[in-house]
């Protein structure tokens, strides 16, 4: 991937640059912030820590938002001192950089966005393909990581997407789920379950670190580098814009963003939870 820009040099905006640097997913990554030099500030110190980690990515900052015009992925994450967007001023931005960068996808990373993304489809007319939120990614790592906990095993060997919308309607669709290739249902019974899923719930919203690493990977499916499933926040189709809203589910992502949504089995009560959840 040529170029990614983040706007915001906030803590997650901070953590974004550094995770997709580290991972090599651009050539060149760029912090705009709009607060002085903080953008540079942090662009120059994670730049400094390439000899060390080995990464070849160049990073630089800037304050005006049409640098992010030549991007090929546009990051939307906190302002410095500010944290989130949201509201009529997240809606704005996104409006300005969908007129910047119009081919480029809009990754909304914070915990905080599925509204933004639900807005930027049904106001501003944006492709449901090319606007969502990777943040249910963290909270569905986040689940791995319990279930792991619960069986004494590795977060790797667990594979299971996260739905719904978090924290009051998250839906885990466990007939799906293995561990090590096998079905976890035969490996955690009911109530261990059901513990985790109070447990999950009580871990929303991820911290920057957390939904930092899950931009990095939903940037990495894009790029081709990972065809792994990535939970999240995307917009219904436009058969469904007038009953359901946006809420997460496990897609798989390419160069023109969400190519297709992948939904696993669910029971009959997960399918109800997720019904509720998108319903409007």
């Amino acid at each position: 991937m040529r170029e990614v820009a983040i706007i915001g040099a906030g803590e997650l905006g901070g953590a974004t640059a550094h995770a997709l640097a580290r991972r090599d997913l651009a050539r060149l990554v760029r912090i705009i912030d709009e607060h002085g030099h903080v953008a540079e500030g942090k662009a120059l110190d994670i730049a400094q820590a390439a000899p060390v980690e080995g990464f070849a990515t160049a990073l630089s900052g800037a304050t005006d938002l049409s640098h992010a015009a030549g991007a090929d992925v546009v990051v939307v994450a906190d302002a410095f001192g500010a944290g989130e967007w949201h509201g009529e001023e997240a809606l704005a931005l996104v409006k300005r950089l969908s007129e910047m960068a119009p081919r480029a996808i809009v990754v909304c990373a914070g915990a905080l966005s599925a509204p933004l993304v639900d807005r930027c489809v049904r106001e501003l007319r944006m492709a449901r393909a090319r606007v969502f939120g990777s943040a249910p990614e963290a909270l569905a790592g986040g689940a791995r990581a319990l279930v792991a906990l619960a069986l004494d095993g590795s977060p790797r060997d667990v594979g299971l997407a996260l739905l719904g919308l978090p924290p009051a309607h998250t839906v885990i669709p466990w007939q799906d789920a293995t561990v090590g290739g096998l079905a976890l249902t035969r490996m955690l019974d009911e109530p261990a379950r059901r513990r985790v899923e109070a447990m999950v719930a009580a871990l929303w919203p991820p911290g920057p670190l957390a939904l930092a690493a899950a931009a990095a990977k939903a940037i990495a499916a894009i790029d081709g580098r990972s065809r792994q499933l990535v939970s999240c926040f995307i917009a219904p189709d436009a058969s469904d814009a007038g009953r359901l809203r946006t809420a997460a589910l496990p897609v798989r992502l390419g160069p023109s963003g969400v190519a297709s949504v992948v939904l696993p089995t669910l029971s009959v009560a997960e399918r109800v939870a997720l019904d509720n959840a998108m319903m409007l």
